[in-house]
């Protein structure tokens, strides 16, 4: 089970309403964005949609299976997003689509002026450590699960370009400043998540490979700041900044990852786990643990085991 925050689902369009069975599209055009509201009712593969502008991509219900680029096609579910750059292709199965199961999907089609300004506002006042480190959307690491400011950010664009209020348009443009920013935010904890990534030009990265190489232990800020080369303020500032979450946050979620990662042992105990990620009191694990992943280390456990 994955943490994944799951996004406010609009109420389907009434069946007499329907244009067609496969990705049924509901439009809100707004001066800088359009809202897409897709939805499927049959078993269709390789549907192809195309946008000419950049596109944020997120699952409301039901199951796609995507085919992007040369990759290799995946499994699309609630909770997660898919950035795809203007002008690509995406061709779309819906293995279990039906009437009584439709997929539910909306796309968000930005304009580029939008984005270009937010970049050139991001590098200009925010300007990151190291020569040729920008501000910038990675088209690489186009598909992440929605973390709890993401999907916020998401909701409120939904919610203001369904709206009839006379400021929406000033409303979502301040809302889709945000989403560049916390987009940018999550690829850059996706990569740092990354065992094998290393960007010699942060100066938080030595902080992150303190954090793997010790989570189990006992981290605190002062630690990871001395690492950085930075007080505790600035190092607690910037760390947020670019990963869009405090230094804390990323440690718990590292030390998670950890446990799920352990727990695949069906003979270990979770007492174990809890002193193996360093949390002395096992309680608290279990209520941690349950609070990121929605279950029990123990329920964990048991359905990775009997999966």
């Amino acid at each position: 089970m994955a943490n994944k925050a799951l996004l406010f689902t609009p109420a389907l369009t009434h069946e007499k309403s329907l244009k067609t069975l496969v990705e049924n599209r509901t439009i809100f055009s707004l001066d800088h964005c359009e809202l897409n509201i897709f939805e499927t009712y049959q078993k269709s593969d390789l549907v192809p949609l195309k946008f000419n502008d950049l596109v944020v991509t997120s699952m409301l219900r039901g199951k796609k299976v995507m085919h992007l680029f040369e990759d290799p096609s995946f499994e699309y579910l609630p909770g997660e997003t898919v950035i795809v750059p203007s002008n690509a292709e995406m061709k779309i199965d819906f293995p279990e689509a039906s009437k009584d199961n439709p997929t539910q999907c909306i796309a968000l089609a930005i304009d580029n002026q939008i984005i270009t300004n937010t970049l050139d506002f991001l590098n200009e006042k925010y300007p990151k450590e190291g020569k040729s480190n920008l501000w910038k959307l990675d088209h690489e690491n186009y598909f992440f699960y929605n973390n709890v400011e993401l999907a916020g950010t998401i909701n409120k664009l939904i919610k203001e370009c369904m709206g009839n209020s006379l400021t929406k348009d000033a409303l979502a443009d301040l809302t889709l400043q945000e989403l560049i920013i916390r987009i940018i935010q999550t690829q850059t904890t996706k990569r740092f998540e990354n065992e094998k990534y290393i960007d010699s030009n942060s100066p938080i990265t030595p902080a992150i490979e303190y954090i793997k190489s010790n989570i189990r232990e006992t981290i605190n800020l002062k630690d990871l700041s001395d690492k950085a080369c930075m007080s505790t303020t600035s190092f607690y500032r910037y760390f947020k900044r670019e990963l869009g979450m405090s230094p804390i946050e990323f440690i718990l979620n590292e030390k998670i990852k950890y446990a799920k990662k352990l727990l695949s042992n069906p003979n270990i105990q979770v007492n174990e786990v809890s002193y193996a990620t360093g949390f002395e009191d096992c309680n608290y694990f279990i209520r941690l643990f349950k609070k990121y992943e929605g279950v029990t280390p123990k329920q964990y456990q048991l359905m990775n085991y009997n999966g």
